[in-house]
């Protein structure tokens, strides 16, 4: 768990982040040796936007290839400016903006003999999960659980992300488990 001065420091560089993609069309850069050590681990984050409660962005790392502090940075940029469900962000759009970051912890691969098994075993509100099958992959993060309550809903919204059919099942389907450590910025 991060305490309250580096969750701090996250969101700073979030927004810190967005404003110098607003002035300079690239990610705020960040120096990992200047930041403690809870930030310079390799961890994989994922930066929720919204603007009134609604959706503005939202770009992640699965796995954690970086230091958190860059993974934050790069990931603030992206989902404010490069997410294809939405126009880059504008001038206008900066001030409403409120941050929402998941530290994710490491994926766990799930072991499952049919699709009800797997069912039976995952925790809604707790478990994000990533799906591979034929090439595609798709996630959802824990707090997808808000809007789709029912584990099998779950599963099937998340094979409809990945572009295969709800009710697609094979034995080559892979699923992970993850949980996260989510904080937000002030209102």
């Amino acid at each position: 768990m991060l305490d309250q001065s580096l969750r701090a420091t996250l969101l700073d560089t979030a927004s810190r982040s967005i404003r110098h993609g607003l002035d300079h069309g690239r990610p705020l850069p960040v120096t990992p040796s200047d930041f403690p050590e809870e930030l310079r681990s390799h961890r994989a984050a994922f930066v929720t936007l919204t603007i009134h409660a609604a959706l503005r962005g939202c770009i992640g790392s699965l796995e954690a290839t970086r230091p958190l502090i860059e993974d934050v940075a790069d990931n603030a940029f992206a989902a404010a400016f490069r997410d294809p469900r939405f126009p880059p962000l504008g001038e206008e759009e900066f001030h409403q903006l409120h941050y929402h970051l998941s530290i994710l912890d490491i994926p766990e691969l799930m072991m499952f003999s049919s699709e009800q098994d797997l069912v039976s075993q995952l925790r809604p509100g707790t478990d994000g999960l990533i799906l591979e099958e034929a090439g595609r992959r798709s996630t959802f993060l824990p707090q997808v659980w808000e809007t789709l309550k029912e584990p099998r809903d779950f599963l099937q919204h998340l094979k409809l992300k990945a572009g295969l059919p709800p009710d697609h099942w094979s034995d080559t389907i892979k699923l992970s488990r993850y949980t996260v450590e989510d904080f937000e910025s002030a209102s």
